[in-house]
């Protein structure tokens, strides 16, 4: 049986953590929710993690900035940047981090549905082994 790819979904508005998950799981995927980067960090899901959705602006530590530490320490598993204040510079900046996609909210289920094409190619690839 295969392993479902799982994606944690980090916003801290929680209409929009449920929005995303019910999509995702409508789509197959496993998924859990966190209502900050600093709750996601000190859980056990990181290791299990296929994928990343994560707001800008968050209390503490922004989705960007946690997606810059992530890639300090070696992890590169795909992330999505979500926000509702898009600017050419977070944008960049995500971008230029390593972020598979920069979304502004509210965005199309179909534009968040390509962002995770990678990860559906990951495990295609996988599978295959």
């Amino acid at each position: 049986m295969p392993v479902l790819p799982m994606i944690s979904i980090i916003d801290d508005d929680a209409s929009v953590r449920s929005a995303i998950g019910n999509l995702l799981q409508s789509l197959g995927y496993a998924v859990h929710v966190f209502e900050s980067a600093e709750a996601f960090m000190r859980s056990d899901r990181l290791s299990e993690t296929s994928c990343v959705i994560a707001d800008v602006n968050m209390p503490a530590m922004s989705g960007v900035e946690l997606l810059i530490l992530l890639r300090n320490q070696g992890c590169s598993v795909p992330f999505v940047i979500i926000t509702a204040f898009p600017d050419e510079d977070t944008s960049a900046r995500a971008l230029g981090a390593g972020a598979t996609c920069f979304l502004t909210k509210p965005f199309d289920k179909d534009r968040l549905i390509r962002c995770l094409e990678p990860l559906q190619q990951r495990d295609d690839k996988n599978s295959d082994r």
